[in-house]
This record gives structure tokens, sequence and C-alpha cells, in this order.
């Protein structure tokens, strides 16, 4: 009888700590570096505009990492024995092309007109300097984000016309253009690499 009396006694008082411990932990803040539960809820706009930053990074720091003397590379440069490159882009036409690509493919979603700049997808002939063409590309991705934050519910899938004439939706527009950088962003890591360029997204790895 003893002993099942202090088995209850032990019993109450491992209850009663472990009680304790949780309504500790319950009034204590949240330890350093714990994640919180975000204010906001995400959205199909904030998903895709998360994409969109994320290749916008890739990119962008791809492009600072390739001196300027490179930016008229292409593996044609190369005369590699059994290629054949003959006429793809530059590194820098790559850049072009992702910029003005970027605008063509996002203005549906909006209506808004793109630059004259764009030039049939490959951005303007006279652009040369890395830093021009840089900003071409950053203004590109900022038109980007404003595009993809008028995305709701309601207009998501419905029927709208692309730059080409076809029958479309913003929701592909959207994730289409991000999909279409990441496309030659491959090209241009191999480019990169071609010219002994570690790309940043690999550094430290």
């Amino acid at each position: 009888m003893k002993q099942l009396q202090a088995s209850l006694l032990l019993a109450a008082a491992l209850s009663f700590a472990a009680a304790s411990v949780f309504a500790q932990a319950a009034k204590s803040p949240p330890a350093a570096g714990a994640s919180a539960s975000p204010s906001t809820p995400p959205t199909t706009a904030s998903a895709i505009d998360r994409e969109i930053s994320l290749v916008e990074k890739e990119v962008v720091e791809a492009a600072e990492a390739m001196p300027e003397d490179k930016f008229d590379f292409s593996p044609e440069k190369l005369n590699l024995p059994g290629s054949d490159y003959k006429g793809v882009r530059t590194f820098g036409e790559q850049l072009k092309h992702i910029a003005a690509s970027n605008y063509l493919i996002w203005s549906p979603i909006t209506g808004e007109k793109p630059p004259d700049t764009v030039n049939d997808g490959k951005g303007p002939d006279n652009m040369k300097a890395k830093a021009e063409i840089i900003k071409f590309v950053k203004d590109s991705f900022a038109f980007g984000h404003k595009s993809v934050a008028t995305l709701k519910r309601a207009n998501l899938v419905e029927p709208i016309t692309s730059r080409s004439g076809r029958q479309t939706t913003r929701l592909f527009q959207a994730t289409f253009a991000a999909a279409h950088c990441f496309d030659h962003y491959g090209q241009m890591i191999e480019y990169l690499r071609m010219n002994g360029i570690v790309p940043p997204a690999s550094r430290g790895q």
C-alpha cells in the first residue's frame, strides 16, 4: 500500500513539473533564430515573386562576375574541333535577351507596353557596356516584380493575349518568364566556366 502511495505521489510530482515547464515555455519568447510564423500568409503572387528574386540574384551575380572585356565572348571564339557554335549569342547578348524577353513576357500581365529597346527580344544593338547591360537586366526584373504584384486569385487564369498573339494566362506568363531566365542563366554559367571563372553561386561549395 505504501509502495502504491509513493508511486502515485511520484507520478503527481512529475505531472506538476511537466506542467510547470510547459507553462514557462509558453510564457517565454521564442529563442533567437527560431522561425516565427509569417505575419502575412503567402499568396500565389508572393510565391512567384520569390522565384523571380531567386533567378534575378543568380543572373545579376553571374553578370557581375564576368569581366567587361569578356562580354563579347561566345564559345565560337574557342574554335573547338567538331563544335558548331557559329552565330550563338555572346555573353552580353545572353543578358540583353533575358532582359528584353522579361519585358515581352511580363507585359501582357498588366497590358503595359514594353520599352522600344526590347528590339524583338534582342535588346539594344548599340548597348555594349557592362554597366548599361546590367542596368537593363535589373530594370527588367523590377518590371517583373511590379507586374506579378497585380496577380490575384480572380485574374490568374483569366484568358489574355500574349505579345505573339496567342491565348494565354497571367499565371503562365508570370512563371514562364522565370523559367526562361533560368534557361539562359545555365548558358551564362558555361560561358563563365569556359573563361576559368567560378560562378558566384558555386563558390565556397
